[in-house]
């Protein structure tokens, strides 16, 4: 097995907080969650790990799925939050923030701002 990278490491981390939070914005069908995370670069994701993260939202009860006619093509199946999903959203958001900002100050040579 080959050896990740650490910046895939760190993106891997992040990908949940990012999923919640495109399907929090809108309910997203799956190719277009994946559009939307190409958008950003750094949270770009094949779809090999995607799905199966979304899989695991679904069971985790994070999220819920329906299916819809797509104009063109197969139907579509549509990711929303769950009551759940949207508390998980903003625990990881809150706890994302707390962890960038202490991150920040001591790439920046902070002093520790937490007794």
């Amino acid at each position: 097995m080959a050896k990740k990278s650490p910046q895939t490491q760190l993106r891997k981390g992040v990908l949940e907080l990012a999923i919640l939070t495109l399907i929090a914005r809108e309910e997203l069908y799956g190719a277009a969650l994946l559009a939307r995370l190409e958008e950003y670069p750094n949270l770009a994701a094949p779809s090999g790990t995607i799905y199966p993260l979304l899989s695991r939202l679904t069971a985790n009860n994070l999220i819920t799925s329906r299916w819809e006619e797509s104009p063109k093509g197969p139907p579509r199946k549509y990711y929303s939050l769950t009551d759940e999903g949207r508390q998980m959203q903003r625990q990881l958001h809150d706890d994302f923030t707390q962890l960038t900002e202490d991150m920040n100050h001591l790439l920046e040579g902070g002093l520790n701002v937490h007794p």
